[in-house]
């Protein structure tokens, strides 16, 4: 049976998000979710992690240089680094203050790492981020996430895999990483829930056609905090997706493949 990591990005993100993603790991339905923890809710949102979430899930840090935070904006942070001009020494201090964050909440070295916007895999970072991880966890190295799309995901997912997703994946492999092939997911974040439940059944039928262990990427959320939408450009895509990823129709789109927590 081919195997897939179904995997929630930005918990700690809000209320919301952090509600939706809990519930969907309980109902053993998300196999990994990735951590924000320069959020001003980490420290809460992180205490709903508990031993029986961790024993189902992997647990992983987002790398944030864009949402929380002293953010750049996120043109700018690609423009600086396919241009080699961020501050090597700041970067430096910005993943580890961020895995920091996590041990401090969550007791352990994340299970793995990946970027909020895929950031994790632009030049500069994604050298110095090698590094800090060799330095910090030489002996229980996490997984990492290449956001490396499919062809047939189109110019965004085209756009993704070219700002480092090969070079990513190349040097950690050099350094003994494991890390997951395909990362699916992609798509405008602007359809319905049926739609997005055609998309999902896409992409799991291309998951079984992939090479090694593809990572799912998606992102839901719940309605009940109404609030947590006002800063979220994608919050009715969020609730379309916890639509789908709630329903008993998960079960039928899921049927032939093997939910995992890591690549190997």
């Amino acid at each position: 049976m081919k195997s897939i990591i179904m995997s929630a990005d930005d918990y700690a993100y809000s209320e919301s998000i952090d509600e939706a993603i809990i519930k969907l790991i309980k109902h053993d339905r998300l196999s990994a979710t990735s951590c924000m923890v320069l959020s001003p809710r980490w420290k809460e949102a992180g205490k709903l992690i508990t031993p029986a979430i961790k024993k189902k899930a992997s647990i992983g840090l987002h790398l944030d240089f864009t949402q929380f935070g002293n953010a750049y904006p996120h043109g700018k942070l690609i423009l600086l680094s396919l241009m080699r001009r961020l501050p090597k020494e700041s970067i430096k201090i910005s993943i580890n203050k961020q895995l920091d964050a996590f041990e401090e909440v969550i007791g352990s070295s994340p299970d793995y790492v990946d970027g909020h916007q895929h950031i994790h895999q632009l030049p500069q970072i994604r050298d110095v981020l090698i590094e800090v991880l060799l330095e910090r966890y030489q002996n229980n190295l996490p997984w990492l996430r290449i956001a490396k799309p499919p062809v047939s995901d189109g110019l965004k997912g085209l756009i993704i895999r070219l700002l480092g997703a090969n070079a990513l994946e190349k040097k950690a492999l050099a350094f003994n990483f494991k890390c997951s092939s395909e990362l699916l997911g992609i798509y405008g974040f602007n359809t319905s829930p049926a739609a997005y439940e055609l998309m999902l059944s896409k992409w799991i039928r291309q998951a079984k056609k992939s090479a090694g262990v593809p990572a799912l990427m998606c992102h839901p959320a719940i309605q009940k905090y109404s609030n947590d939408k006002t800063n979220d450009p994608i919050f009715n895509a969020r609730l379309n997706e916890y639509q789908v990823l709630n329903s008993e129709i998960i079960g039928h789109i899921l049927d032939g493949v093997d939910v995992v927590k890591s690549p190997a």
